[in-house]
């Protein structure tokens, strides 16, 4: 039953908006599922074709999904409504230890770099049909790929991490395909994946990354694509290490024909190896960013992978954006090349408050992981509390819905923002959050 509302249009695109709109304005709740194609095509006096494409339409725009002889419905958390909404306001004068930004002290600064891609620019600006790519920036990411055992494959550039996953999903993917994604895992992939249409496959993570077993079930079950954070993962700062690397590069040799995208979010910030899967796999792709070590702002990060995944990525990139700005371009590689960021700095500075923090708590009887990067993930019986709990003590954490598809519930607690001599006081305020709520009696 539709209750109130009337799904009304006489093309696809008017009936798919229709419904979109009933989404949106809760009419519509997530769960529900929409009437079939023949029924809704006999009420609207159109082609069941018709509503079939409107159905389409909004699959691959995130909003519904196809659940068998259950029939089409909305889906539980539409694209429209990302994860990253799900926040709470950081109350006045509490900490913020949930927007998972670097610490701003470690960063370097850009004056030099800029003013030498602005001189640059100055002898010969960037036009039209130019290479998208700056020769130096490529050279310099590809020798430290090289460096790391990246198998050999051409550069490109994207607007980020989320820009390259979501090219390379796009280049080999479609609606209604399936993808393996870490649980808990990157709140960006979670959101993205739906909204590509993709059905997404949860892979547990442990503190050494994506847990086989699940991994070998998620590629029997049929996943396309295994998306996987080498080290440093957020939310659960997992690190993928040798012993795990060979046992993820057998099951994917088994299993050729996967799409394998590999984040190594952690390049720059720490100091854990980097163990690569790719090359197991015909079509692969591995991509750094510059965001947590030189700047969210900068929007630049580098990719590599086989020459069909390249290709495609930077065909579609033609048709859209075209290149990344070539000054943000030459002021990173700027960076690279002067050694602007220090890793093994940075790394020991957000090692000595991650690990402080994971031994206060464990001291006080609390589970918690992080082994790598900048978050600390806590289990708790209630996310809601917890939040709540910290929040009243003056800390603000990021609930665990944001990172979960069916783990158990969490907290992630973001270190860059606190100092060292603070990591007691955190940690009394979490294990208080975590205590039972005394029992009440009332008369």
């Amino acid at each position: 039953m539709l209750g109130e509302y009337r799904i009304t249009g006489r093309r696809a695109a008017e009936i798919a908006d229709s419904v979109e709109r009933g989404v949106g304005s809760g009419a519509l709740p997530p769960g529900h599922t929409l009437p079939a194609l023949r029924d809704l095509a006999g009420r609207l006096g159109v082609n069941p074709n018709t509503v079939a494409a409107a159905y389409r339409t909004l699959r691959e725009r995130g909003i519904v999904e196809t659940a068998g002889r259950r029939g089409t419905r909305v889906r539980s958390r539409p694209a429209s409504a990302p994860r990253q909404a799900m926040r709470s306001d950081v109350p006045h004068g509490a900490r913020d230890l949930a927007n998972g930004n670097p610490d701003p002290a470690l960063l370097p600064p850009l004056d030099a770099a800029l003013a030498e891609a602005a001189a640059h620019y100055a002898r010969r600006p960037t036009l039209y049909g130019d290479p998208a790519v700056d020769e130096e920036l490529a050279t310099q990411a590809r020798s430290a790929f090289d460096a790391d055992g990246v198998p050999g494959g051409p550069v490109a550039v994207t607007s980020g991490s989320l820009d390259a996953v979501e090219r390379v999903l796009a280049a080999h993917l479609r609606p209604g395909d399936a993808v393996a994604v870490e649980d808990p895992g990157w709140a960006g992939i979670l959101d993205l994946a739906p909204a590509l249409g993709l059905r997404m496959v949860p892979v547990r993570v442990d503190d050494e990354g994506p847990v086989p077993g699940d991994v070998e079930q998620a590629l029997v079950r049929g996943a396309r694509a295994l998306a996987v954070t080498s080290r440093a993962q957020n939310p659960t700062g997992a690190a993928v290490g040798p012993a795990r690397a060979r046992a993820l590069r057998g099951l994917l040799a088994a299993h050729p024909d996967t799409l394998l995208i590999e984040d190594d979010h952690g390049h720059g910030i720490v100091d854990a190896p980097f163990h690569t899967l790719a090359g197991t796999t015909a079509r692969w792709a591995v991509l750094r960013s510059s965001a947590k070590s030189h700047g969210p702002d900068l929007r630049v990060a580098v990719v590599t992978g086989d020459a069909l995944t390249l290709d495609r990525l930077r065909g579609r990139q033609a048709l859209g954006p075209g290149w990344v700005s070539l000054l943000l371009q030459r002021a990173v590689a700027h960076l690279w090349r002067e050694h602007a960021v220090d890793p093994r700095t940075v790394a020991g500075s957000y090692g000595r408050r991650r690990t402080g923090l994971l031994a206060e708590l464990t001291r006080r009887g609390v589970t918690c992981h992080g082994k790598s990067g900048m978050n600390v993930w806590v289990p708790v019986p209630d996310e809601t509390a917890a939040v709540a709990a910290l929040q009243r003590a003056g800390w603000a954490v990021a609930p665990g819905a944001r990172f979960r598809v069916a783990t158990p519930p969490a907290i992630r607690v973001t270190v860059s923002g606190i100092d060292v001599g603070e990591l007691p006081t955190l940690a009394d305020a979490v294990a208080t959050a975590l205590r039972p709520a005394e029992a009440r009696r009332f008369g």
